[in-house]
């Protein structure tokens, strides 16, 4: 059974402020990547994300969202909401075996090297005409990590497109490294409680249209947003996240870590069990 944990869940605005970080982005180095193209790893130091890549065929996928379709109707009845899915591995056999499967691994290790943690799990899920808006911001800003070395996996539970608001990056925005950004109270129209504010004057946005079973990459120093879902379709994504395991983290986050690929340093992150509830 997994250990219960102690970590800080939602870091203050202050908790982060405290921490010494290093948010610049650091450029990914591999001369030969085994999944990737060199192509695809210059374009990622270049553009901050790739896509799309097929990680389930399509009975697989269909199996996964029949598995979150009864998820979400548990958390429902016990008072959650579509939103309140976060750091599932911890509790669910079968989103761990999600963010550990060997596809997803081998695309993250050409971007993160051989020692890999995988450390996040968060289902973000548009209902139908849910009007709710993920304004433009940076991972990296809500995480209590450093070096800034870490990667965003965004898995399409159902099919992902601009008509139920798939996801939008502004391309080459984490070369400013961590941007400044306004808080503001979380709303009914709002998922986040921090906004970059005039991100298009960086650039012009690209939408992550995906089909269920796809996955996008992105760096933690990227802005990335969603617009509200208007449309009679759900979108749920799964965001799964991994570091390299050199990366330090504070406020007890070493203990939401599994060792995907190598190991990590004696006294850093932690390498959870697989939990027994799926």
């Amino acid at each position: 059974m997994a250990e219960p944990t102690t970590f800080k869940a939602v870091p203050t605005a202050d908790e982060l402020a405290a921490l010494d970080r290093d948010l610049r982005f650091h450029p990914v180095i591999n001369p030969n990547p085994r999944m990737l193209t060199a192509a695809q790893v210059e374009r990622f130091n270049r553009e901050g994300y790739l896509r799309p890549f097929r990680v389930f065929d399509d009975r697989e996928a269909d199996e996964l969202r029949a598995y979150f379709d009864r998820l979400l109707a548990s958390v429902l009845a016990e008072g959650g909401n579509s939103y309140s899915i976060s750091t599932a591995h911890a509790k669910y056999g079968r989103v761990y075996d999600v963010l550990t499967h060997p596809r997803i691994v081998a695309l993250v290790k050409d971007l993160l090297g051989e020692n890999v943690i995988a450390w996040g799990s968060h289902f973000f899920c548009k209902l139908p005409r849910d009007g709710k808006t993920v304004s433009w911001h940076q991972d990296a800003s809500y995480w209590p990590l450093t070096p800034a070395h870490a990667v965003t996996v965004w898995l399409a539970i159902d099919d992902a497109d601009r008509g139920n608001a798939c996801m939008k990056f502004i391309p080459g925005s984490h070369h400013y490294g961590h941007l400044t950004y306004k808080m503001s109270e979380e709303s009914e129209s709002n998922i986040l409680d921090q906004t970059v504010e005039n991100a298009e004057g960086i650039g012009q946005p690209v939408y992550d249209e995906l089909r269920s079973g796809e996955c996008s990459l992105h760096s933690d120093l990227l802005l990335h947003g969603s617009e509200a879902n208007a449309s009679d379709r759900r979108r749920c994504g799964l965001t799964l996240r991994y570091c390299s395991a050199d990366v330090a983290a504070g406020l007890g986050w070493y203990q939401k870590g599994i060792w995907v690929s190598g190991r990590a340093a004696p006294g850093t992150w932690e390498n959870r069990p697989r939990p027994e509830q799926d």
